[in-house]
């Protein structure tokens, strides 16, 4: 009974609604994330009767036919983009990056990477580091006899000393952006790789080409929305339900038909 695999495909469909909820709910509090959605698409039909079909008895044409559809599939799971309010801080290191766009860190094998996490931190050389050791790129070095760094919108980064009137530039830190941004491919750590679906990174200075700008001091929140993503479970929730009951109803008509046998 085709019945029983289009309500089980229903199942499955809604528990990877739940799982993205879930992933979104646990990230409430993470820096710079942006939740998920799960997309669906009806899987395909069997043609019992094609529209059009001239039928055999009176020649007459059949204005929409018999298409039996076969359950949903998973679509795709996609990114909703949308700025996170920004928390101040008053770390010297903290970087929120108003606007679109995101850093860009080296890793262990030498490829880019790419965040919104401007939790950064200072490593033992004095290399502007994230929270997991990854060098920001450029790479930027903090003098040990720093008192204090100041890091404007444009990303230019200065240290003052006890002993000198005017800051030092140290460097100046750049913005990545891409034409299809939900196309970055997650890894894990608030970090993403490119990818040909997101198209190659721009690099310029913050500010330019309709990018954001860098606000020190401050971290960009979570951008998940607790009500909507509680609503959506309820939904997922009662469609799993459904489903089920569809599966039992099936499986009474099944007992039924052997019992007749």
């Amino acid at each position: 009974m085709l019945a029983l695999k289009i309500a089980a495909a229903g199942m499955t469909a809604q528990q990877t609604r739940v799982e993205v909820i879930s992933n979104n709910l646990a990230n409430m509090n993470t820096t710079g994330y942006n939740p998920r959605r799960a997309e669906f698409a009806d899987l395909h039909y069997q043609q019992v009767t094609r529209p059009g079909t001239i039928n055999a008895s009176d020649g007459t044409v059949l204005p929409t036919g018999v298409q039996l559809g076969l359950g949903v599939r998973t679509s795709s799971i996609s990114v909703m983009l949308s700025q996170g309010a920004l928390a101040q801080t008053g770390g010297d290191l903290d970087l929120a990056i108003e606007g679109k766009g995101y850093l860009e860190v080296t890793m262990p094998n030498g490829a880019a990477a790419f965040t919104r996490d401007g939790g950064l931190k200072r490593s033992g050389d004095g290399l502007i580091v994230t929270s997991d050791g990854f060098p920001v790129v450029p790479d930027i070095t903090i003098p040990d006899d720093a008192r204090s760094i100041s890091i404007n919108a444009e990303g230019e980064v200065y240290a003052y000393f006890t002993d000198r009137v005017q800051p030092e530039l140290l460097g100046q830190f750049t913005i990545s952006g891409f034409t299809n941004p939900k196309g970055l491919e997650a890894i894990g750590s608030n970090l993403f790789l490119e990818t040909p679906a997101s198209g190659p990174s721009n690099v310029t200075t913050p500010g330019q080409d309709g990018l954001g700008v860098l606000r020190q001091g401050y971290l960009e929140d979570s951008s998940v929305d607790p009500v909507r993503e509680v609503t959506d479970l309820i939904e997922a929730q009662r469609g799993y339900e459904l489903n089920s009951k569809v599966i039992t109803a099936a499986d009474q008509m099944l007992g039924s038909m052997v019992q007749i046998r």
